[in-house]
């Protein structure tokens, strides 16, 4: 199988609370985690465009859902960070309502969910795991900064990690830096776009043979009457 690739992407738009999101497609892929644990570097890697994601430069997107199209045919969608230890009650109420209705809205067909693989999960890290569950979104653990652990550890530290997050013991050990896990994460977003493909196609060909048979019923209930008539 020929090995899935991203030749293009570019940012679509910001939504906020409130606000309407893009006009959906068939897939749309979430990236969520720590202010702090490497979300921006992900798609900038995954995408070879380190200019694309922007967060860090630009803080006050941090708190609005932003959407990437790539190959022209789905969104990777970066998602707001959580754990600002200096921010108000009201912002990380302003943070949760985003997200759970994010979350609650049906378009996420997939989340990276994206942990430091240095470190024991922390409790909002436990806590967007338990939203993810609740919202039933299937998911993939990514345990960032893995070039900062020795290679032999890689693995070990992922799974433990996922395991403290209260997950299946698997998380793909991850390196924006020197792209460790880079082609093992490419090979799984392929893999759920075409998932979401085929689910797509197989909706529309429902759709048009439901379409198909209402005609098919109008058109005979027609004769009928008509035949009554005669």
């Amino acid at each position: 199988m020929k090995q899935f690739a991203i030749n293009q992407a570019s940012f679509v738009t910001s939504v906020g609370q409130g606000q309407k999101y893009p006009a959906p497609l068939a897939c749309e892929i979430a990236v969520v985690g720590r202010s702090n644990v490497g979300k921006s570097s992900l798609i900038n890697c995954l995408t070879n465009n380190y200019k694309l994601a922007k967060t860090s430069q630009t803080p006050g997107k941090t708190r609005l859902v932003n959407y990437f199209l790539l190959n022209n045919a789905f969104y990777l969608v970066d998602l707001p960070g959580y754990g600002f230890a200096k921010r108000s009650k009201s912002e990380r109420t302003e943070w949760g309502d985003l997200i759970g209705s994010y979350m609650s809205s049906g378009r996420p067909k997939h989340l990276f969910l994206l942990i430091d693989i240095r470190h024991e999960p922390s409790p909002e890290d436990r806590q967007m795991f338990q939203w993810t569950l609740h919202a039933g979104v299937p998911f993939t653990l990514v345990a960032t900064k893995a070039d900062k652990i020795g290679k032999s550890q890689r693995v070990i530290a992922a799974n433990k990690a996922a395991k403290l997050l209260g997950a299946p013991p698997f998380a793909l050990p991850f390196s924006a830096e020197e792209k460790i896990g880079r082609d093992a994460l490419m090979e799984r977003i392929g893999q759920i776009y075409e998932d979401a493909a085929q689910q797509a196609q197989r909706v529309n060909e429902t759709e048009l043979l439901f379409a198909s048979a209402a005609v098919t019923f109008a058109e005979a209930e027609a004769e009928s009457n008509e035949a009554e008539d005669v």
